[in-house]
């Protein structure tokens, strides 16, 4: 069977191509002569599937859309609090080019306007590292997040220097408040190399789906950073990715997003799928005028909005049984789903609310798909207490969705992986 999404992509694409509003970015030349009717559309799944339709092949330069991933790599390299001290993480309410600094430390407001992004850049990379270490590891680390090898652009980058006289006076800015360190020129040189490396919408797509999977590619399976690391990373995509249109976006679209004055666009949906466009024509804020309607459209036709409440699912709690007989008999708790805070407080009030009258108790993770660090530790927890009350405890486990348990102190468990071995044992 063929599957629909690439045609749905492609209906969508061609649902804009009639809108030619919006214009090239003419203050870098090298921009301003790009085909203003490029348009693409894809999507990488977090394992790893891509889906694309359009210009999806065509090489663009990133752009802007390089601030979080730079991000990502400085507080993955530094640490949260030495980039925090340089930059903030508050919203600018201005377009991506203004002086938007503290007035009293002269901190740029957050990593994805430019003053921000240059100080990013300055950041990543171990301390004492030279410009020309901080560029090689800003591209190992961009083609760690799109699975292959990704190379500059040379003509986009001599075009941006020579006509990047406000992010110069940016730079200076910075360097007066020692935010940087680096002579300014040079940091500038750093950061344009940054913005003019080649991707494809294909690329975008994947760069965004290693963010929605945790930091792990879902194409190569390396991780590229930590998954403390992507949720900073999407919370200030999330605020200030759109500059002085984020609020709009996060109203209207409500996902994670950055935007390239090449055209480029992406998205990121946690646990979900990465999403990138293409199209060069320019809002006033900077954002592919396409683009944005195209993320509008998946919005609303995927239900992809991140405040968009899912219905309730069932009960976390499948069945509860009691099994065997006389010295033999269990009480057998199975769970269902996704193990998060909710779904582990009802797993733990079951047991406060109805404690077992058997011996023996088991619960089964059978149908369990995924347990996060907050349900695993009530889990176990209720485990340990369970055990503390006098009761033999097993966790009916095959698939190995809770790894290692360790109930902690005074708790005992044994792990199962068949119903026969509780039965028969």
């Amino acid at each position: 069977m063929r599957s629909p999404i690439p045609d749905y992509l492609a209906e969508a694409l061609r649902s804009v191509q009639a809108d030619h509003s919006g214009a090239t970015a003419d203050y870098i030349p090298e921009l301003a002569h790009a085909d203003p009717d490029r348009l693409a559309a894809a999507l990488c799944t977090v394992d790893g599937h891509i889906y694309s339709a359009g210009d999806a092949a065509a090489e663009f330069s990133i752009q802007s859309i390089s601030k979080p991933f730079v991000y990502a790599l400085a507080l993955a390299d530094r640490g949260f609090d030495a980039v925090l001290e340089k930059v903030n993480v508050e919203p600018s309410g201005n377009a991506f080019n203004e002086m938007s600094v503290e007035p009293d430390t002269g901190r740029p407001l957050n990593p994805m306007i430019n003053a921000g992004a240059i100080a990013m850049h300055s950041l990543v990379g171990p301390p004492g590292a030279t410009p020309e270490q901080r560029v090689d590891r800003v591209a190992d680390g961009l083609s760690a997040f799109a699975g292959r090898r990704l190379h500059v652009d040379e003509a986009v980058s001599r075009s941006e220097m020579s006509h990047a006289y406000r992010n110069r006076a940016l730079a200076n800015m910075l360097r007066a408040y020692d935010i940087i360190a680096d002579d300014p020129l040079v940091a500038v040189a750093g950061y344009t190399r940054q913005c003019s490396l080649l991707v494809t919408a294909e690329d975008l797509a994947v760069m965004a789906g290693t963010l929605a999977n945790r930091g792990v590619n879902p194409l190569t399976g390396r991780p590229v950073v930590s998954a403390a690391v992507v949720r900073q990373t999407l919370s200030v995509m999330a605020t200030c990715g759109m500059y002085d249109g984020a609020g709009d976006w996060m109203t209207r679209v409500g996902v994670p997003a950055k935007s390239g004055v090449a055209g480029g666009l992406i998205g990121a949906l946690p646990g979900q799928a990465g999403i990138a466009t293409f199209s060069p024509r320019l809002d006033r804020h900077g954002n592919s005028v396409r683009g944005v309607n195209l993320f509008t459209r998946f919005t609303a036709d995927m239900g992809m909005h991140v405040m968009e409440v899912p219905p309730h699912a069932p009960s976390v709690i499948r069945s509860r049984r009691v099994l065997g007989e006389g010295d033999r008999e269990v009480t057998l708790v199975s769970l269902q789903g996704d193990l998060r805070f909710a779904a582990a407080e009802r797993v733990v009030r079951e047991f406060q609310e109805h404690p077992p009258q058997q011996h023996r108790v088991a619960i089964s993770l059978r149908r369990v798909f995924s347990v996060d660090a907050v349900a695993r530790r009530m889990v176990l927890e209720a485990v340990r207490r369970l055990s503390l009350d006098g009761h033999e405890v097993y966790l009916l486990d095959p698939d190995e969705v809770l790894p290692d348990p360790d109930p902690g102190t005074g708790g005992r468990v044994r792990v199962l992986t068949r119903l026969a071995d509780l039965l028969g044992g």
